[in-house]
């Protein structure tokens, strides 16, 4: 029987493995600090809302410290931004983020439905295979569509700013498995401050959901207050995703 020689094959293999994970580091966020003060949202974001019964956060472009970055303000408000991309995580794990609030929302407990609310929030929605899904999760996706106009990812991990919770701390969504917190930032001392978060993606989303990322869909921001009808106001800048360890 003929074979084809070993070493073409290994080539052909190396070359596949280089060009995933040249893809994989092409596919990056566009920047905030890429649109200017004022603006439209940058190529490739896109608004997201939950229906017509929540006020909308309400984001801007603005300079601070020498630089572009979005700025919410959330009045018992909630609404997002989301950027739509193909990003293999295995291959760039390391989400990096900047984010500041003015305050704390006085109450929150993101543990807690009525009571869950975040000055600031990262979300990345992962594929997967829906089929593992139960009928009353598929049911919520179908609401969820219904509201936004969009399913529920199959996995969403959502890194949140807390009271209390300490950092590293899972918090499941009290309405859906599918969705699952890590606190990236807690409590008063860094507030009014530019926070720069470091997160591995691959390993929080083992910790919160026992297995391993799928391909990521989509990276969003979230600055929510319409649980405990409060107002905050918060600032976002660069979202990146950088190679191991």
């Amino acid at each position: 029987m003929h074979r084809k020689p070993l070493l073409p094959r290994i080539a052909c293999a190396l070359v596949a493995g280089a060009a995933l994970h040249a893809g994989a580091a092409l596919a990056q966020v566009v920047p905030f600090s890429s649109a200017k003060p004022g603006a439209v949202l940058p190529k490739g974001w896109e608004p997201l809302t939950f229906g017509s019964l929540k006020n909308p956060t309400e984001y801007r472009f603005v300079e601070d410290q020498g630089g572009v970055v979005l700025n919410a303000k959330a009045d018992n408000a909630a609404s997002g931004l989301i950027f739509p991309l193909k990003l293999d995580v295995k291959a760039t794990p390391n989400i990096q983020f900047r984010w500041k609030i003015a305050k704390l929302i006085e109450g929150a407990d993101n543990a807690v439905a009525s009571k869950e609310d975040s000055p600031v929030r990262i979300t990345l929605g992962f594929d997967g295979d829906n089929g593992k899904l139960t009928f009353g999760e598929k049911t919520k996706s179908a609401l969820a569509k219904t509201a936004t106009g969009r399913e529920l990812p199959y996995a969403q991990l959502v890194y949140v700013w807390a009271n209390t919770y300490p950092v590293g701390t899972v918090i499941p969504n009290p309405h859906t498995k599918r969705v699952q917190m890590i606190v990236a930032a807690s409590g008063p001392a860094d507030v009014g401050k530019w926070v720069t978060i470091t997160r591995n993606v691959v390993e929080d989303f083992r910790k919160a959901f026992g297995e391993n990322p799928g391909l990521l869909q989509d990276v969003g921001i979230l600055t929510d207050t319409d649980n405990t009808k409060a107002s905050v106001e918060a600032w976002y800048g660069d979202i990146k995703f950088l190679p191991g360890p």
